[in-house]
């Protein structure tokens, strides 16, 4: 079973198989005013090419208005630049995009 860990202390995305990371990607995180917010949340909906800042793909978390997408500012990757979402670089949601669905778990932490 495939579940998502975001680490906002060290700004990355893990995707984990049965407990065991598989994959690790950087990530941009919210500004210090709008802060990424921690807790439990699953995926609820995926769109590509959502348009905006929103990169080449969107995935909706449960948390409403809260998003992992990717971004038309790849330079914010790594940094604290976004209103709360989590970036990610296009080719990284692209990717990640074909391995998760709808209802994969979602923790972020600090």
């Amino acid at each position: 079973m495939l579940r998502i860990i975001v680490d906002l202390s060290d700004r990355r995305l893990y995707l984990l198989e049965n407990d065991r990371v598989i994959r690790g990607f950087p990530v941009g995180i919210g500004k210090e005013l709008t802060r990424t917010p921690t807790g439990n949340y699953s995926i609820v909906n995926k769109a590509p090419n959502p348009g905006g800042p929103y990169g080449a793909f969107w995935m909706g978390l449960s948390r409403p208005h809260y998003g992992i997408h990717g971004t038309n500012d790849p330079a914010s990757i790594g940094t604290q630049a976004s209103r709360g979402c989590i970036r990610m670089y296009n080719k990284d949601v692209l990717e990640l995009e074909k391995l998760v669905s709808i209802g994969t778990k979602v923790t972020i932490r600090e």
